[in-house]
């Protein structure tokens, strides 16, 4: 058996009518003859299925759940449907509220004198039989934080067969055997059922157990059947917002009404009772101008809107509301509370034209100066800074049809710049009269007029200074032609002074002549030649002459301008025509080889080609041996004109004439060497040597000079690098320790210590003065003292060291101490400083150097390579 619809159904509490369930039953051998009946008196179905309530009804809770049995009289079968029905209240059209049944908190549906009989024998046509047939348990309502006591009897469970054998009872399900555990348990052999701690809807908001009836020995009696739990809601949780403080906004001048924001609170009661039902309100707003009550809220959806007109951001730019949100639908007596905080901020909207502070500005600029602020423009706007509606936008009305001015925004100070963007003249405008206007960059709201302060005008001074005089023709050209004599007039370049209201004088002068052809009038700018100008000169560009003068007037400051003069030169037949080439060669006999010719001119057409090529009548050599064929106007070919002609270089005189008007001609000289050819026509190299006028003696000669400068250098070289390898092996007999020009060094000699000898103390002191040893008698001097005179000059040692001088360097060096008369004996007494009383040094003369005695020398080996042949010689002498 199923149903058509769903099997939960919508009725109204207090009345009779509802809407009705259908129910359908569908069998493999049709449905015709099925009977229909439910487990309640209340309610009937009809033979097409219609479920519908037998009389006037009044139901207590706010569900109902009915069992429908449907059953064949052919078969006997029985099939089983649960419908369940929510329970609405009825609406009050007539006033007066509906009748019903109120419970108490804490009450329970069932009452737990309740014993519920699900399993139950029934009676056949046939006879006694045993008919199953499973009950529907209606839903176990408890309310949620129950005080107890604990455990608390929901409802007692048992079964006919109790009567015959002993039955155990049991629970399975969420809250029974399963987490959460032991929420409910069932006395197994009354079958009372129990709960044993307070609910909490807010954790879970039903259980769906199973009630199971097996006999001692574990075996089913009867079918499980379903419990199902509703823990009814009290209102045991405050609303709580979503947000603490929310903000919104709406434009300054909204009509009533006006969307604002929306709060929302939620309550975590069962949101189909009074319990879960939130109610808004405003509690205070600050603050509360115009009126105290500029906001309204839906107490049901939370839309804050406005209700009053007058807001403006200029007056006020923020408002705080505090939102009240209550449960029990808005029942401050019963109901639980809480608040938040809603921001309402007025936004600017553009209902402040901006308007000048003033209605005249004045300002002043020089002439000719660009991107000058000229004067500033203020405005004052109430609306919000920074934002479109308080950005000002400055446009020119009238006054200035060229456009010499613009106004830019200050974005800091929002004023107006008027700004020269077009240089003015003094000359022309002396003054303008502007009339400016300022708008925002937003428009204005809506019924909003421009206000009259909104247009103002600004009269601007122009200045006079001191302009540079001008060439009203800049780069002015001329033509003429060239080699026109010295201080011809060319043309007057004069400037204009375009201070008019100045008396002021102009000068001229050069600034750039580069070939310095050219002088100018300093008072009138008259232009004269101070030299012949060519145009084939290198300062000529593309036949133009470029020259630049300056114009400078007597103005405070000075002032001055430039202007550039170009002289285009026709050209003229001046320049006589060049023979090239300069130099060729050609063979010895004719017909081989030929010589092309041409000329080059420095004019331009039509004073250059076509040219004509001709060999003079003087000397008669020249056209006795040479000839010259025309090839066309600008080549001709030079051959010769006889047989043979001996080699040599030949100069060939040849007349050119060009086309000029008159034209002029030129007698160029090209030497032609004639040398000896191959059978190609080449020139060979003897016959070019030839050719160049020296003999084969002559060639001769070269060559030998050539290899005996090579071989001198050669033997050069040989003798330096063994005399560079001689050198090297003498020094190499030498040993440098053993060098003794290395060694022996020249020192004073001092004699003994102070307290070697019992001297005289007063005898080592320094004397004053030299005089008494100057003034002695020539011959008599004391030992002691050492000679005046010329000190002997002794043997300069060589640079380089060779062994078979170093003999005679020591013998040069006795001879030389032997006969110095400054030489002090050995043993003589000299004179030094005196240097005090005693030494702190022990005297080395009681040394004994004698190698007879029992001295260890073993201690030598420990002092390194530099002892090593001492050690030798004096520490091994027992081993030996």
């Amino acid at each position: 058996m199923d149903t058509e619809h769903q099997e939960e159904r919508r009725m109204l509490a207090g009345s009779a009518s509802f809407a009705p369930a259908f129910v359908k039953f569908n069998n493999c051998a049709g449905n015709k003859g099925v009977r229909y009946e439910t487990n309640s008196l209340d309610f009937k179905v009809r033979a097409d299925g219609t479920l519908y309530a037998a009389h006037h009804l009044q139901v207590p809770s706010k569900q109902l759940i009915l069992v429908v049995t449907t059953w064949d009289p052919q078969t006997l079968g029985r099939w089983e449907a649960m419908v369940r029905f929510l329970v609405t209240e009825k609406s009050q059209h007539n006033g007066h509220k509906p009748k019903g049944r109120k419970a108490l908190p804490g009450e329970l549906v069932q009452q737990q004198s309740d014993t519920l009989l699900p399993w139950r024998q029934h009676q056949s046509a046939n006879g006694l039989r045993r008919q199953k047939r499973d009950w529907v348990i209606p839903p176990i309502n408890v309310p949620e934080n129950s005080r107890g006591p604990f455990p608390q009897q929901l409802v007692r469970i048992r079964s006919d067969k109790d009567k015959e054998i002993h039955i155990r009872y049991s629970i399975t399900g969420v809250g029974a055997d399963q987490p959460p555990m032991e929420v409910f348990n069932i006395d197994p052999v009354s079958g009372r059922m129990y709960v044993t701690r307070p609910m909490d809807r807010e954790e879970r908001a039903s259980y769906h157990l199973r009630a199971h009836a097996v006999d001692m020995n574990g075996n089913k009696v009867e079918n499980p059947i379903d419990l199902y739990i509703y823990v009814i809601d009290m209102n045991d949780n405050r609303p709580e917002f979503i947000n603490q403080v929310y903000n919104g906004s709406v434009d300054e001048g909204s009509k009533p009404g006006t969307y604002v924001m929306t709060v929302t609170a939620n309550d975590a009661d069962d949101g189909t009772t009074a319990n879960g039902m939130v109610r808004y309100r405003i509690v205070t707003q600050t603050p509360q101008s115009p009126s105290q009550n500029m906001f309204t809220i839906n107490s049901e959806t939370g839309d804050i809107v406005t209700v009053a007109a007058g807001l403006d951001r200029e007056k006020v730019q923020q408002y705080i509301v505090i939102v009240q949100a209550t449960d029990m639908e808005g029942n401050l007596n019963y109901g639980l509370s809480n608040t938040a905080t809603a921001i309402i901020t007025v936004t600017d909207v553009n209902d402040n034209p901006p308007e000048f502070t003033t209605s005249t500005y004045s300002g002043e600029v020089p002439e000719n100066r660009v991107e000058v602020v000229v004067a500033n423009l203020t405005v004052m706007d109430r609306d919000q800074p920074h934002s479109p509606n308080w950005n000002a936008i400055y446009r020119i009305i009238s006054g200035d049809p060229s456009g010499h001015f613009t106004i830019r925004t200050d974005p800091v100070t929002n004023e107006g710049m008027v700004t020269v963007v077009k240089a003015v003249d003094y000359e022309m405008n002396r003054a303008f009269m502007l009339t400016v206007m300022v708008s925002n960059q937003a428009p204005l709201a809506s019924g909003i007029q421009m206000s009259f302060q909104s247009t103002a005008g600004v009269t601007i001074s122009v200045t006079d200074v001191n302009e540079a005089p001008y060439f009203p023709t800049n780069h002015k050209l001329i033509r003429l032609e060239e080699g026109v004599p010295t201080g011809t007039v060319l043309t007057t370049f004069s400037a204009v002074d375009p201070d008019r209201f100045m008396q002021q004088a102009v000068r001229y002068s050069k600034l750039s002549d580069p070939a310095n052809w050219l002088n100018i009038n300093a008072t009138n700018g008259q232009i004269t030649t101070a030299a012949v100008l060519d145009r084939e000169s290198d300062y000529i560009k593309n036949n133009v002459y470029e020259a630049t003068f300056l114009a400078a007037d007597n103005g405070i400051p000075p002032a001055s301008g430039t202007g550039t003069l170009q002289i285009y030169l026709i050209d003229i037949n001046d320049n006589a025509p060049e023979l090239l080439p300069k130099e060729a060669q050609i063979c010895e006999k004719p017909n081989l080889n030929v010589i092309n010719i041409t000329a080059a001119d420095a004019d331009i057409d039509p004073n250059v080609g076509p040219f004509v090529f001709e060999l003079p009548s003087v000397p008669s050599a020249v056209r006795k041996n040479w000839t010259i064929t025309r090839l066309n106007g600008d080549y001709a070919q030079l051959s010769l004109r006889i047989m043979y002609l001996e080699a040599g270089v030949y100069d060939v005189p040849i007349i050119v004439t060009d086309s000029g008007n008159p034209p002029l001609y030129n007698t160029s000289v090209i030497k032609v060497k004639v040398c000896p050819c191959d059978e190609n026509g080449d020139c060979t190299t003897i016959g070019a040597v030839a050719a160049a006028g020296l003999g084969t003696g002559a060639i001769i000669a070269i060559l030998i000079c050539i290899i005996i400068l090579l071989t001198m250098v050669l033997l050069f070289v040989v003798w330096m690098k063994r005399r560079e390898k001689e050198r090297h092996t003498k020094q190499l007999l030498i040993d440098p320790e053993d060098d003794v020009r290395d060694n022996i060094l020249k020192y004073d000699e001092e004699g003994g210590g102070e307290e070697d000898q019992d001297y005289d103390l007063s005898q080592l002191q320094q004397p004053e003065t030299m005089d008494h040893v100057l003034n002695k008698t020539p011959g008599v001097r004391r030992v002691d003292e050492r000679p005046i005179g010329a000190e002997p000059q002794y043997p300069i040692r060589p640079v380089i060291p060779h062994p078979g001088d170093i003999g005679d360097f020591i013998n040069e060096g006795l001879r030389a101490a032997d006969n110095d008369p400054t030489a002090p004996p050995y043993d003589s007494l000299l004179v030094f400083d005196y240097e005090g009383s005693g030494s702190t040094a022990g005297s080395v003369s009681s040394l004994n150097s004698s190698s007879s005695g029992d001295q260890d020398y073993d201690y030598l080996n420990d002092w390194g390579p530099r002892f090593k042949k001492l050690a030798d010689m004096y520490g091994g002498g027992e081993e030996d």
